[in-house]
């Protein structure tokens, strides 16, 4: 029993590690957009709705102190920043795209269902 208590605990470490990593409003949507590709920073502000500049930049920075992200900085006038998934980065893609589908099957599921039956979800 000992040794099933203690291989739980270290899965639930695991688990609060990504979620320290991952958690907040907008990182998933900022990795998921930048797995279709290089985004610019206002691309970026543009495809996740709703998030102000700052919080885009504060978030863009926590992603790339934590290797997930890269930022290049482009000598044009004026100059450019573009971002993009490293390879760590990509390693996030099976489960963003697992978010992504269970979150269509929740979706159709819970707008077939009746009114009164989605109220208790």
């Amino acid at each position: 029993m000992e040794k099933v208590h203690t291989e739980c605990k270290g899965k639930i470490r695991a688990i609060h590690d990504t979620l320290d990593i991952l958690s907040g409003k907008w990182k998933i949507a900022i990795i998921g957009s930048l797995g279709f590709g290089t985004r610019r920073f206002m691309e970026l502000q543009r495809e996740v709705e709703g998030i102000g500049a700052k919080m885009l930049s504060k978030e863009l920075r926590e992603l790339e102190i934590n290797d997930l992200v890269k930022r290049t900085v482009l000598d044009t006038k004026p100059v450019t920043v573009e971002y993009q998934l490293t390879e760590y980065g990509k390693t996030l893609q099976d489960i963003i795209d697992e978010m992504m589908k269970w979150g269509e099957n929740h979706r159709k599921r819970i707008m077939s269902e009746s009114p009164k039956e989605a109220e208790l979800i």
